[in-house]
Formats: C-alpha cells, structure tokens, sequence
C-alpha cells in the first residue's frame, strides 16, 4: 500500500484552508460562486432639469349680469365645489324693473277682471238677442287683447327674476381658487371673472429645448425630487402628454405623479428626464466596498487565488433588470470583467 508523500499532504491541507479562507474572506455562496460579469448596458441618459406644478385646467368665474359686487364668499387659497356661490352681483335697475312690472301686472289683472265682466255680459245679452253679434266680438277681443298683456307682463317679470339669480356667481368646477381680482363693491360688467379656481388635476409641466422633443414620448418615466413631510427622496412619475407645437423653441410635456397635490400651483421642482441613450456599466450595490471614502470592486483574475481590489469610480443609482439595486460605475472596470462580492 502506497501513502501520499509528507508534501503532498501539506498541499492539499493548504489548498482546503485557502479555498475555506476565500469563501469566508469573500462572502461566496452557491448562487454567487461564478461572480458578477461586468457588461456594457445602454441606459437613458437623464437631465436635470426644473418643471412648475400647473393645473390642466384653469377655469374662470365669471359674471352674468352687469352690476356691483354685493358679496364676495371667497378669497385665494380656498377650496370650492362644483356650483357653489362664489359672488352675488347686485344691480339696482332690475329691483327697480321689477318694481314696475308688478305695478303694471296688478292694473291689468284689474283690466282682466272687467273684460270679464263685460264678456259675461255681452254673452247673456246676446243670448236674449238684445246686440249683435258684432258687440260681442269686440267685447271678446278687448279680454284676449289685455289677457295676453297680462301673459306678457308675467314673462317680463320672470325675466327679470332670472337675470336677479343670474347675480349669483357659481364656481364652474371643484377645485382651489388661485386670484380673486374683485372686492366688494366693485363694478363688474357681463363676462368678467371675479375668481380663477383650478381645477384639482394637476401635472408638472417641462418647457425644454426643441433638441430634446425626439428623445420623449408619452409614458417615459421622470424623476422627481421630493422634500414632503413623508420621507421620501424621490417621486416617479411618466409623461402623459408631450405637446405637438414648439413654443419660443420649447417642447412642452406633462408629467403625472401621485401627491402632486400637496405642493403649491407654480411651484418648480427639480426633475431628471432621458434626454439621450448612452452605453455604461452598472453593477450590483452588494459588490462595492467602500473603505475610507474609497470605492473598491474586487475582481476575479485567471489563475489568481484571491480576488484584485481596485478603485472605482460610483456614479449614481441605476436599476436595470440585471441589477436592481445597481449602481452606475464611470471608471476602474471595463467589460468582461468578473465581480465578487466583498
């Protein structure tokens, strides 16, 4: 029987606790054993840029009839329904209208009630043969002529009835008054808008360079930093809409995210939009070290028995379906590169 020799042995134990030492050294497991293989990816290439929370609709509130501001309900910053009383306009002249057509009303309610009279008379008349036929039709057309007048009076009135509601200034839609360019007591003609309440849709609207409009479209994510009282750093949000004309050499888009309601109308907020494609490295967060302010990858080399630790350079946070957790590495690797956590 043959038994290894006394080196033998000792380069086999030696072997065992190097390769005991690199797993515990390093942190490999099954799932990791083969590393992190370092590819070039192509990710969007974003900008910093800064967008104002507008509402897609400012709607105004806006008089009916001429007059003067009686009283005015409410101020900016308030929030309103849909058909709620912002302002009564008042105006002397239909107080007065009305005044007369009522007086106007009771004479020919009074006019009515004899032709009445004089019609049931003329009909007995001339059911006993005392006037023709003649007198009758007379007396008939004095009570259809002030009986239409009397219609035409009551008309007149309601009119004036519905221009003194008209007075009443209602809110066109639910939302947050943004000017109230009226105070009591001012005078105000037909169309003229007492308050202007936006509507509670809001978006944050980017005015970027032309040169940008053929890297957006619709449902493109955006970035958005966020200093709400919940915590979070960062919002997403997607275009919804990118306008088709070029203002003063401006594409305008709008983006939609959650909360936009809990900052102020004409509020700027930074973004960061892809503006280009670009070609980078990023790999997992767990596989960078930093020691001392210094960013380390450790790299597997051929026929090396431990890892290489060189310096890299971090860029910023950058998921891909690779590495969810990624981060965007600018310099010290290159592709084909192999990773092995820390």
């Amino acid at each position: 029987m043959t038994f290894p020799s006394r080196s033998s042995v000792t380069r086999l134990v030696a072997s065992v606790m190097v390769a005991l030492f690199a797993g515990n050294a390093w942190g490999q497991d099954a799932s990791s054993a083969e590393g992190f293989r370092v590819s070039p990816v192509e990710v969007a290439d974003q900008k910093s840029v800064f967008a104002t929370v507008e509402s897609t609709n400012v709607v105004p509130a806006r008089v009916r009839i001429g007059g003067t501001v009686a009283v005015l309900t409410v101020d900016e910053g308030d929030r309103v329904e849909e058909g709620a009383v912002v302002a009564v306009v008042g105006d002397e002249k239909l107080a007065l209208q009305t005044g007369a057509l009522n007086a106007r009303i009771s004479a020919l309610v009074a006019q009515r009630d004899q032709a009445q009279t004089e019609l049931d008379r003329a009909n007995s008349l001339f059911e006993r043969g005392v006037i023709a036929k003649a007198r009758l039709d007379d007396v008939q057309t004095r009570f259809d002529v002030v009986s239409n007048e009397l219609k035409s009076a009551r008309a007149d009135r309601s009119v004036i009835a519905q221009q003194q509601r008209e007075g009443e200034v209602l809110a066109p839609a639910t939302g947050v008054v943004l000017r109230v360019p009226v105070t009591n007591g001012t005078v105000v003609l037909p169309g003229e808008p007492v308050a202007e309440i936006a509507q509670e849709n809001y978006v944050l609207r980017l005015r970027l360079p032309e040169r940008h409009a053929r890297f957006m479209a619709e449902g493109d994510p955006v970035r958005i930093e966020n200093e709400a009282s919940d915590g979070a750093a960062v919002r997403e949000g997607r275009i919804v809409q990118v306008y088709p004309e070029i203002v003063d050499g401006r594409v305008v888009a709008d983006v939609y995210a959650e909360g936009l309601g809990d900052f102020f109308v004409g509020e700027r907020r930074r973004v960061w939009v892809a503006t280009d494609r670009r070609v980078t490295f990023v790999v997992p967060a767990d596989y960078i070290e930093t020691r001392f302010g210094v960013d380390y990858a450790y790299l597997r080399r051929p026929g090396a028995a431990e890892p290489v630790a060189v310096v890299v350079q971090r860029g910023r946070p950058l998921a891909t379906e690779a590495a969810p957790d990624g981060i965007e590495i600018l310099a010290g690797l290159q592709g084909g590169d192999v990773l092995v956590k820390p």
